[in-house]
């Protein structure tokens, strides 16, 4: 198998250093950082850009690696282990396996796959910092950092959050280093309303020691390489922009360490508790994950003569790699491989909002694998839909529309006919015809003319890195393909001129072999099933040395007369409305990977309880309540029963909403059929009209109050009530959503508090009334009777974005 059909394996090959005379490129993606499975999002924003280029340049007859890794230091994996309740190298060791096995399922090919939390990595980023150090780039000063006197801990960015300070934002979860909502670069101490993430207390100021990279003392420097080199290597205009934004605000010395355990230690007496800040130690990831694939890492990295950079990452990366990276290899005063050319792409979003790892809202990359949808299909529609220039959408109608009109109706069909027809006997009985003549074959010469210009455009797109032109373009070709063959009527011509069929026939393959050769870099599994289908070896190549573009130019001759291809098959298979629907619905709102989700639940669940095994569960004047006593006479059990009103009277339950229709006499109304385990579902009326779309409430797990007294509702009895958190003027409603692993049927309980529920509350005696009062979101989203959690055996229950609302 030729290189180009490579995927993200671990099949070792032979070690490619820089060739003089030869075009040598290197090819980094951002690292995906570990605590988190990849979305869709992440695949297209990095390594699937960046696979696709060094495809491309490998098809070119480039001597071209391609790398990456996982970004494995920093607070968000110690946090991540905090959650998980294991060390941070189990989490690297856990996430580093389900991104490695994701991106192989992609076709991702890697040179080197690696991590950061090596050997190689503590040795390049210390070696980088000595020569900093040395060349006096560095500066030592007291800042002032938040400090968790509940933790004895300084506080890393990602263990704090906040209120963001930018005017206009608010954002109410901002975190030390960066505003999620607005994007703003932070210091801890600028949020508003701190809080530490771990026991959510509130941080004082401390001060403490740390080393600073004087970006303003590098500026000179760094701003003539990204004047000279963003020309030279066209920068696309979100990186320009993004690096102009930075200097234009005036660059500020930039912290390079901080107080954590998990990350490369710093090599200094008076520092050795320390270790670099991770946008210090990541980029040099490249270099050291190259130091893992060969020893001899510097004829790539030291190398700026022969070698060309090329870098991928979404438009939060940018400034990293476009100024604090630059101006560390620049302050080494050492010969470094700089990077030429960088290639962002802006947000891909999911249907009606953003994809996000933290709420598991969106397709994530083991997802794609479980819908069967294969792999070819994925690649293609994320890479016509990449977002170069501003953010792109995806959804499933497009997706769907995009594989049966472009894969099945054009590229497939074309090819389907194409060899189809060559296989048939009566016919060619699969052997390629001659077709002498066929450079003044009218029809043939204006579509070899056609072709042999969009090849050129192809090129010239895809060397600027302008991926979605470069395969709108090869899509174009196999439209003309379509439009040949309806033209020249081929059916036909085999009956009423054969030496004209044959030509359209031959130069008909050998449009086949060019789609497989220009797609390769989107659809590699698709080129090796077209090459199959051909009876090709499975190797491809548009090299200039070999002549291949100007081959393409008269496709006739890719394919030699007298060859017998394979059998036929369909490509692509129609993705139906009811497919879609379903994934639509499997996918909708916040669809976590289910797996992980539920073992983080499993843990969430078993630190809450530990946590409030001894808790005194008070109500709000400060008194402690008692479950009724066991002692006295029959009267007094019954008195102290019946004045005793505790949260374990209440039957709230895990339900699924199996049918929900709106209510024929009322507008605002909804009727539901609910499955809360019993034999048959329960009817629930519920007035959730304008605040729920009726889409959204179909198949939802709910909490459902299953002993209230029914109740008649426009003419439909209410078996029982489906719980929602609202806001204090009623503008904005949800539901209360059990865990998605959370059992049917099973009962929603309160640590603490045991008691059986009534059959049916006294509406009378007002239990519910006087219990709803203390129902309320925290500021975590969390579900709470006071201050204690809605909980199940796998979780706590939870609302989507609601905190400090009411719930009823």
């Amino acid at each position: 198998m030729g290189d180009i059909l490579t995927g993200a394996g671990d099949d070792r090959k032979a070690v490619k250093l820089p060739i003089p005379g030869k075009r040598n490129i290197l090819i980094t993606s951002a690292l995906p950082y570990v605590n988190n499975v990849p979305h869709l999002g992440n695949i297209i924003g990095c390594v699937l850009s960046a696979d696709v280029f060094a495809r491309y340049c490998r098809l070119r007859g480039y001597n071209t690696i391609y790398v990456c890794g996982t970004d494995e230091y920093g607070t968000a994996t110690e946090t991540k282990a905090l959650e998980e309740n294991c060390t941070p190298k189990e989490i690297c060791d856990k996430y580093h396996a389900i991104h490695r096995d994701v991106y192989k399922w992609f076709n991702i090919s890697f040179d080197e796959f690696g991590r950061t939390s090596t050997p190689q990595q503590t040795e390049v980023c210390q070696a980088i910092f000595k020569k900093l150090l040395e060349n006096n780039w560095l500066s030592e000063n007291t800042m002032q950092q938040l400090y968790c006197d509940k933790c004895s801990k300084f506080l890393a960015d990602r263990l704090v959050e906040g209120s963001c300070p930018t005017p206009g934002c608010n954002y109410d979860s901002a975190r030390g280093d960066q505003c999620e909502k607005c994007g703003k670069l932070l210091n801890p101490t600028e949020l508003i309303n701190p809080r530490c993430k771990v026991c959510a207390t509130s941080p004082r100021i401390r001060d403490t020691d740390h080393l600073f990279l004087e970006l303003p003392l590098l500026e000179g420097k760094l701003r003539d390489y990204i004047s000279t080199m963003s020309v030279a290597g066209s920068w696309s205009q979100n990186a320009i922009y993004a690096t102009n934004a930075w200097l234009k605000e005036g660059l500020r010395q930039r912290c390079i360490t901080r107080d954590l355990k998990w990350g490369v230690p710093v090599p200094l007496e008076k520092y050795k508790e320390k270790v670099f800040y991770v946008w210090f130690d990541a980029p040099i990831g490249y270099v050291s994950i190259t130091n893992c694939y060969t020893q001899e890492w510097e004829k790539w990295w030291k190398n700026p003569e022969n070698v060309e950079l090329y870098q991928f990452m979404g438009k939060d990366n940018v400034p990293f790699h476009t100024v604090m990276f630059p101006s560390t290899l620049i302050g080494t005063g050492e010969n470094w491989t700089m990077m030429k050319t960088i290639s962002v792409t802006e947000y891909l979003n999911y249907e009606a909002g953003k994809f996000s790892k933290s709420k598991g809202i969106g397709v994530f990359g083991n997802d794609a694998k479980d819908t069967n949808i294969p792999v070819e299909v994925w690649r293609y529609y994320l890479l016509t839909n990449r977002p170069e220039v501003s953010d792109t959408l995806f959804t499933w109608a497009d997706l769907q529309a995009k594989l049966n009109s472009e894969l099945l109706n054009n590229l497939g069909n074309f090819i389907n006919r194409v060899l189809s027809f060559v296989a048939k006997d009566p016919g060619y009985n699969s052997i390629v015809p001659d077709a002498p003549g066929a450079v003044s074959h009218p029809l043939t010469k204006a579509l070899a003319e056609k072709v042999g210009n969009y090849v050129d455009q192809y090129v010239e797109a895809m060397e600027k890195v302008k991926l979605k032109q470069g395969l709108k373009i090869a899509m174009s070709i196999s439209g003309e393909g379509n439009a040949y063959l309806q033209e020249s009527q081929f059916w036909k011509l085999y009956k009423e001129d054969q030496p004209s069929c044959s030509i359209v026939m031959k130069t008909s393959v050998g449009l086949v072999y060019l789609l497989a050769c220009l797609l390769e870099p989107f659809m590699p599994s698709f080129s090796i099933e077209v090459l199959k289908q051909l009876n090709l070896p499975l190797q491809l190549s548009l090299s200039d040395e070999k002549g291949d573009i100007v081959k393409a130019k008269t496709p006739w001759d890719f394919i030699p007369a007298g060859h017998k291809i394979g059998t036929p098959v369909p490509l692509f298979k129609e993705l139906k409305d009811e497919e879609v629907e379903f994934f639509r619905n499997k996918f909708a709102g916040s669809q976590a990977d289910r797996a992980d989700r539920a073992v983080k639940e499993e843990a969430e669940a078993k630190k809450i309880t530990e946590k409030l095994k001894n808790t005194k569960i008070s109500d709000k004047s400060g008194k402690k309540e008692r479950p009724a006593k066991s002692a006295g006479e029959p009267k007094t059990k019954a008195a102290a029963v019946e004045q005793e009103v505790t949260i374990s009277r209440l039957d709230i339950r895990v339900g699924v909403i199996k049918e929900v229709q709106k209510h024929p006499d009322a507008d605002s109304l909804y009727v539901e059929k609910i499955d809360v385990g019993e034999e048959q579902p329960r009817t629930v009326v519920s007035g959730l009209v304008k605040f729920i779309p009726l889409e959204e409430m179909q198949n939802r797990k709910v909490c459902v109050l299953c002993n209230l007294k029914p109740a008649t509702m426009r003419g439909i009895k209410s078996q029982a009530m489906v719980l929602c958190a609202s806001t204090s003027d009623y503008t904005k409603v949800e539901l209360v959503e059990p865990p998605e692993s959370a059992a049917i049927g099973e009962r929603v309980t309160f640590p603490g508090f045991d008691g059986e529920p009534d059959d049916v509350l006294n509406p009378k005696k007002k239990v519910w009334e006087t219990l709803q009062v203390d129902l309320h979101s925290d500021k975590d989203l969390v579900a709470c009777y006071k201050d204690l959690p809605f909980t199940t055996s796998v979780g706590v229950c939870k609302v989507s974005s609601i905190s400090d609302g009411s719930i009823r």
